[in-house]
C-alpha cells in the first residue's frame, strides 16, 4: 500500500506530517510502493486526480475543492474517516465518518521537546512565505516566524514551545490545538484556502474565528484583492523590482503592526473533552483499519 500526499516544489509542514505520523503509528512494512492500493492520509487530497483503478483507503483526509469531486461510491474507495462534516457532506457519506484531521494523532506520539525561546509566533501559509515579506514583518513585530517549509521536528518543537500562535496555515492551528497551544486564526490571503478551516473546525464543534490578515507585499495585496493564485508572472516580477521597494516596505510595516494587534485578541482552543474524544475515535479507526488489513493478509 502506497502513502500518497501532496508534494509541491517546497516541503510543507501539513503535508510532510504524513512522513512523520504514519511510520510511527503503523506496523513496519504496512506502507510500501504498491500503487494498486493507496493510503490517503493527512491533507486536502481527496479528489478525482487519484488513479481510478487503485483502491483508495481514506484515513482523515479532506476535500477542499482543489481537485474535482470524485465518485467515492464507485467501489474503489474505502473511507475510514474524513477531516470534517463539510467533506462528508460533499462526498455524500455517513456523517459519523467525520472525525477530524488525522494530524490529531500527534497527541499519541513521542514529540520533540518544546522550544522555550519562541514566545509569540506567526506561521504563514507556505505559499505566503514566498509571496510576502513575513520574516521582516515578524522581526519588526518582535515575533518568531514559524516556517512551514522547515523540518517537521523543528516546527513541532516551536509549536509546542509557543505561548501563543497566530497562524495563516491551517495545520498550524490543527497541531497547536491538538498540543494545547493557544492559537489565533488568520484568514488566508488567498481565498481558495478558507473553506477547509471550517471543515476541520466543524469536527470539533469549534466556532473558528478567522481574523483578516494584512498583506505584507504588493503581490499579496494583489492576490487578496483579485482572488487570483497560481501563476502570477508579471505581478510577481514587479513585486521584486526596485519600483516596488517603497510600497512593499510600507505594507510590511502595516502587516507587522497588524500582527501585534492580532496578538491582543482572545486566542482559541477546542474543549479538552472534545479533543480527547476525537483523538480516541481517530486512533480507534486507525487500529481497526490495521486489524482489518492484517486479517486479510
Amino acid at each position: 500500500m502506497k502513502l500518497v500526499f501532496f508534494r509541491g516544489t517546497v516541503p510543507n509542514f501539513g503535508d510532510e506530517l504524513n512522513l512523520h505520523v504514519w511510520p510511527a503509528l503503523l506496523p513496519d512494512g504496512f506502507l510500501d510502493g504498491d500503487e494498486s492500493e493507496l493510503f490517503v492520509g493527512i491533507g486536502s487530497i481527496i479528489g478525482d486526480h487519484l488513479p481510478t483503478k487503485s483502491r483508495k483507503f481514506v484515513v482523515g483526509s479532506g476535500y477542499a475543492g482543489y481537485m474535482g469531486l470524485p465518485d467515492v461510491h464507485d467501489g474503489t474507495w474505502d473511507i475510514r474517516f474524513v477531516r470534517g462534516p463539510n467533506t462528508a457532506k460533499m462526498l455524500k457519506i455517513d456523517p459519523t465518518l467525520s472525525i477530524c484531521d488525522s494530524a490529531i494523532l500527534l497527541r499519541n506520539m513521542d514529540l520533540p521537546p518544546p522550544d522555550e525561546s519562541v514566545d509569540i509566533a506567526f506561521m504563514p501559509h507556505y505559499e505566503s512565505l514566498e509571496r510576502g515579506n513575513w520574516a521582516e514583518a515578524c522581526r519588526k513585530a518582535g515575533m518568531t516566524l514559524i516556517d512551514a517549509t522547515d523540518p517537521v521536528e523543528k516546527v513541532l518543537s516551536q509549536l509546542r514551545g509557543a505561548r501563543l500562535l497566530i497562524t495563516e496555515a491551517m495545520h498550524g492551528a490543527i497541531v497547536a490545538d491538538a498540543l494545547r497551544t493557544p492559537w489565533i486564526g488568520a484568514k488566508p490571503i488567498y481565498g481558495g484556502h478558507h473553506k477547509k478551516w471550517l471543515d476541520w473546525a466543524g469536527a470539533l464543534n469549534l466556532d473558528v474565528q478567522l481574523n483578516t490578515l494584512k498583506p505584507s507585499s504588493l503581490l499579496e495585496f494583489y492576490i487578496g484583492t483579485t482572488g487570483r493564485g497560481g501563476a502570477l508572472g508579471k505581478v510577481g516580477r514587479f513585486n521584486k523590482s526596485p519600483l516596488a521597494t517603497i510600497p512593499n516596505r510600507m505594507l510590511t510595516d502595516m502587516a507587522a503592526q497588524h500582527l501585534l494587534s492580532m496578538a491582543r485578541r482572545p486566542p482559541q482552543l477546542s474543549r479538552d473533552t472534545m479533543i480527547e474524544q476525537v483523538t480516541e475515535r481517530a486512533q480507534a479507526a486507525v487500529d481497526n483499519f490495521v486489524r482489518s488489513r492484517v486479517a486479510v493478509a
